[in-house]
């Protein structure tokens, strides 16, 4: 079919922006005529102070993107839905609520034309949603009711905020960057890692108060763009007694970075307090380790309980602890990583893309 994507792409820093861009081109490899389009100008500066761009990009662009679109220019939304009036299905890459009355316009223009419209959503509900922000997800189901999304609690949330046909598919594996499993230490490091942005549903805070709880002495290195400051974590350590233990790196993580973030760890913690979707635990597992995940979103489904990794419950300081001192019970971090060694990760873009193929006419 004829495919429009509307979304954040590379040079764009971050997950969402190289999920769009590989979304592309995998839709293009499986035969389909895509058009990309996407930001020249995506939120007000005020809203994010930080660098927006990676220089250079991360991977290769996809042909013939259009960044025709800028947040204070409802012209340039109407212009862009009038050019994907061609297409059989337009989809709308949801990161931001900011977003919706673009998408509202964008819709619109494109069914004129006959495209049929839908909303692939990276968050349904935004974290900590307020009721403005509930308000405008409601008006864009109202006008766009069908979505794909990365969970069936994501679903859920989605029919209950308005949306009628609803596709659920595994968020895919998108790094641009190569990760090879590593060779395993002889014996285990003790040695854990965090990474990614740091906001407070991501949980690093329980995190913290883990290690200190935790019997089995480990070390924690957190690498990651701080979008909360960073000090409050520093004194968190210092009160615990965990300075010699808990390493703190305030950086943007470029894609060839990642990989080898995963040298000498023994474990990959991910301590959402909410989450939709990530590719952390796929991230882990292609590294060659065990990945701690908070039973949230589709990170459990993306771990077997002690097999490839832990499961335990989100906002607990006392359970994660608990699954901290399991990793290190006799045995069971040298039989996850052999598991993990037998069982790599698949891809999952064939049926992410036929997710999309559904939404279409």
């Amino acid at each position: 079919m004829k495919l429009g994507i509307v979304g954040p792409t590379i040079p764009y820093k971050g997950g969402v922006a190289q999920h769009t861009t590989e979304l592309a081109f995998r839709a293009a490899a499986a035969g389909h005529q895509v058009q990309l389009s996407s930001w020249r100008a995506q939120y007000p500066r005020r809203l994010y102070p930080g660098q927006l761009e990676v220089s250079g990009g991360e991977g290769t662009p996809f042909p013939g993107t259009r960044r025709s679109l800028a947040w204070y220019s409802p012209l340039s939304w109407y212009r862009e839905g009038r050019r994907l009036r061609d297409r059989d299905l337009v989809l709308l890459c949801l990161v931001n609520v900011l977003q919706v009355p673009a998408y509202l316009v964008i819709a619109s223009a494109a069914r004129a034309g006959g495209a049929r419209v839908a909303v692939l959503c990276h968050n349904v509900v935004p974290h900590d949603a307020s009721s403005w922000q509930l308000w405008l997800i409601r008006r864009l189901f109202s006008s766009v009711p069908d979505a794909l999304v990365h969970s069936t609690d994501e679903a859920a949330a989605a029919r209950r905020l308005g949306a009628d046909e609803v596709q659920v598919a595994a968020l895919p594996f998108f790094l641009p960057a190569e990760v090879h499993a590593a060779a395993a230490a002889d014996t285990p490091t003790h040695r854990l890692l965090f990474f990614g942005f740091v906001r407070p549903y991501k949980g690093l805070d329980v995190l913290v108060d883990a290690v200190a709880a935790a019997s089995t002495p480990v070390t924690l290195r957190v690498v990651g763009e701080f979008w909360e400051p960073i000090d409050s974590f520093r004194d968190q350590v210092a009160a615990l007694g965990l300075a010699d233990r808990v390493e703190l790196e305030d950086r943007y993580l470029e894609s060839d970075q990642i990989p080898a973030l995963f040298d000498g760890v023994d474990a990959l913690v991910v301590p959402y307090r909410s989450a939709t979707g990530s590719q952390h635990p796929r991230l882990g597992h292609l590294a060659g380790v065990p990945v701690i995940v908070t039973e949230v979103g589709d990170l459990p489904a993306q771990v077997t309980d002690g097999l490839d990794g832990l499961v335990c419950a989100p906002d607990d300081v006392a359970s994660l602890a608990a699954a901290i001192d399991r990793l290190y019970e006799p045995g069971v971090l040298e039989a996850m990583r052999r598991r993990i060694g037998e069982h790599p990760p698949q891809d999952d873009w064939p049926a992410y893309v036929a997710a999309v193929e559904r939404l279409g006419p």
